[in-house]
């Protein structure tokens, strides 16, 4: 937006991102806070998110299920959690299918912690998908230019 009458700035405008906004674009208003607030925040729902597993292991063991069940459960959170991060990690970088998120859904909820560690891991460099957003908003700016300039050549005579 304009700064003298509020108005619509011309061309694209960048796109928000979670947790941060448009702060992504120059890093002010609180970019850097909010950046270790995110790292630390999910850093601490993974290791809650842990403890939740651990709990939950802990439970089939007192259920005496069997050690099979437990390691298939051990197992099927590691290969969910590892999948899920490749994914997150994916998806900072390029725009994620739609048919494919939706038929992921299960293995990501599953893998969630994959999910925050990847979350946590970005969020070290710049915040989680700062790079993509920044490409498309420059790549946007320079076809509004490119479509806004006027070309250099012969004028048009009018009859």
């Amino acid at each position: 937006m304009s700064a003298e009458n509020g108005t619509p700035a011309p061309g694209p405008s960048p796109e928000p991102i979670r947790f941060f906004g448009t702060t992504w674009l120059n890093h002010d208003n609180g970019y850097t806070p909010r950046r270790i607030a995110v790292a630390v925040g999910s850093l601490a729902a993974a290791a809650a998110a842990c403890l939740v597993l651990r709990l939950a292991y802990q439970g089939l063991q007192i259920a005496a299920i069997g050690s099979f069940v437990s390691l298939l459960m051990i197992v099927m959170f590691a290969i969910c959690s590892a999948m899920a991060f490749r994914h997150t990690w994916d998806g900072f970088t390029r725009r994620p299918d739609p048919d494919r998120q939706a038929s992921l859904r299960g293995l990501l909820t599953i893998g969630f912690v994959g999910s925050l560690l990847a979350y946590f891991f970005r969020s070290l460099t710049e915040a989680p998908g700062e790079r993509l957003h920044r490409e498309e908003y420059e790549a946007a700016r320079k076809r509004h230019e490119k479509s806004t300039t006027r070309r250099p050549g012969k004028k048009r005579r009018r009859a």
